[in-house]
């Protein structure tokens, strides 16, 4: 069994190509083998927990946990799995199969059976397969753009990462993560979202503030101002807004790179060095960016066919409202899946289900007949989950192979990368395929799916017309202020749609944390606290992890 890897030791100065070193290949059979056990695992694990509990474990750590005790066994057929690069293919793979077949493939096919439409079932299966692997790969080629820089946070792909280096290195590092990952863990035995304090401490602290405000406001808003938000709709009109926003901002990014092409191409002269080799990578990067999203809307627009015509939706709309339909389809996916993207980047957390139920209420107001509801609300439920799963584990790897130290060992570190994730996907595919039919004839579902029908049965609302459009002004107008790179709208949002206890004072805390610890430590205390919180939500992942399983065993 060979993993196609040295037995080399990571240490701040990661091993590149230009050191003669080459990164493990993902089909090597020896990896290949792991990542296909640990996806059937985590695809298993995944729809098992979302169909009993409604929640979808991060199973990144498990991954890297079992290359690492591989890695220890003495025999020469597991020496290749001290590579920390082997490790990142492993977490990979099942973080890929876990997210994939829960949140992409299992929650969207519910909707059609809760509604009585069985026949539709396997072509919604057909059509949401296509769309999370479409979803994978545009991050892959949007990772490091400016609308997803790889040095933003990413905390589930720090965390992943401070969890390898400290296996390989031991020493200080090691012991600062142990008290993370201890504190973690404490936090999460008494149901303190610890992943919300780790996100704090290496989040940007305007996105972080109007994260915290979001999560306080949705947790005092009724107890002290009789507020039901969610009747209201505050929540999704400003994400509406702020989504809009943000899209805008995204498109002005890439035509400014298209801009300054032209105005370098009119000039006499250039800069010269470090500074022309950084406008070229931001170029490089708009101009990728703005051929992904091209890509992605046309792909996208093909899977709307053929879900409509697959599952026979079609048949129930005038030609006029079919192409309405579609266009709406193929714009609401890649919208949703570009805000799940911004607010998992920035935050840890991504809203699907709230962002997905955003999108379908539109569709219901606009008027589409129920089974074009029921295909939109599916559609746009896979999107998002894949898209930032894998950054996060690209995150991973970019700190891993040293944060683009050497670019085509980069580079070719995200192309196994992507393989892995495909491997993962592709065995997610293989489980739900196998599968569903046993969870369907139980009754079981995602929770979140009986939302979805009850919603499109209920149908269209002039007052949630009036809520949507309302709240969407301020949405637009805090996204707008804070610019593109702060998010501020997308993070406020997001910490109005989230619901879980206790989190806004986490990311408070976590706040004062990194406000205090350079005052009373030292400013070198920084990179110890990115060790910590990498540990915290390190370990909050896996008391989740261990608490989901043992519920859905009893």
């Amino acid at each position: 069994m060979s993993t196609d890897a040295t037995n080399r030791a990571v240490t701040d100065a990661p091993h590149t190509a230009a050191d003669g070193a080459r990164h493990p290949r993902a089909l090597a059979p020896g990896n290949l083998i792991l990542t296909v056990v640990l996806s059937v695992f985590g695809a298993v694990v995944g729809v098992q927990l979302l169909a009993t509990l409604g929640v979808t474990p991060s199973t990144s750590l498990i991954g890297a946990l079992a290359a690492m005790t591989l890695a220890r066994v003495p025999l020469v057929a597991f020496r290749g799995f001290r590579s920390v690069h082997a490790q990142n293919l492993a977490q990979t793979s099942i973080s890929s199969a876990t997210f994939g077949a829960a949140n992409s493939l299992f929650l969207p096919i519910g909707i059609p059976f809760l509604f009585g439409m069985d026949d539709m079932i396997v072509p919604m299966l057909v059509g949401v397969s296509v769309a999370m692997l479409v979803d994978a790969w545009l991050l892959y080629r949007m990772y490091d753009t400016p609308a997803f820089p790889a040095k933003n946070p990413w905390p589930l792909g720090l965390a992943a990462a401070e969890a390898i280096r400290a296996g390989d290195e031991g020493g200080r590092r090691a012991k600062v993560l142990g008290l993370g990952l201890l504190t973690g863990l404490v936090g999460a035995v008494f149901s303190l979202p610890m992943s919300a304090f780790g996100v704090a401490l290496i989040g940007g602290f305007g996105a972080m503030a109007a994260f915290g405000v979001g999560l306080l406001f949705t947790q005092y808003a009724d107890p002290l101002f009789g507020l039901d938000l969610n009747a209201m709709y505050l929540p999704h009109g400003m994400m509406i807004g702020a989504g809009l926003v943000a899209l805008v901002q995204v498109g002005r990014t890439i035509l400014g790179a298209r801009r300054t092409n032209a105005a370098r191409a009119r000039s006499a002269g250039a800069p010269d060095g470090a500074e022309e080799n950084a406008e070229e990578d931001a170029e490089g990067g708009a101009r990728r960016l703005g051929r992904s999203m091209r890509l992605g809307l046309g792909a996208y627009l093909a899977i709307s066919v053929l879900l409509a015509f697959g599952t026979g939706a079609a048949t129930h709309m005038s030609p006029g409202m079919l192409i309405g339909f579609l266009v709406y389809a193929t714009v609401a996916a890649f919208l949703h899946e570009l805000l799940v993207g911004i607010a998992s980047m920035h935050s840890g957390w991504f809203p699907a289900f709230a962002i997905a139920l955003i999108t379908l209420l539109l569709g219901i107001l606009i008027g589409f007949p129920p089974e074009a509801l029921v295909v939109l609300s599916g559609f746009t439920a896979a999107t998002g989950p894949a898209f930032a799963d894998m950054g996060y584990d690209l995150k991973t790897g970019y700190l891993l192979r040293g944060e683009n130290a050497d670019p085509a060992f980069e580079l070719e570190g995200r192309r196994q990368q992507l393989i892995a994730a495909m491997i993962g996907f592709g065995v997610a595919i293989a489980v739900v395929l196998v599968s569903y039919r046993m969870f369907f004839d139980n009754g079981q579902t995602a929770p979140i799916d009986a939302a979805y029908v009850a919603a499109i049965k209920a149908g269209p609302s002039v007052e949630t017309a009036k809520h949507l459009a309302l709240w969407a002004v301020p949405g637009a107008v805090v996204q707008l202020v804070g610019g593109s790179k702060r998010q501020l709208g997308i993070l406020l949002a997001t910490g109005l749609l989230i619901t879980t206890p206790m989190a806004g004072w986490m990311v408070a805390a976590g706040i004062a944390a990194r406000v205090l610890a350079p005052r009373l430590l030292g400013r070198d205390v920084k990179g110890d606290l990115e060790v910590f919180a990498g540990g915290a939500i390190a370990g909050d992942a896996l008391c989740s992890f261990g608490n989901g399983v043992f519920k859905a065993a009893r």
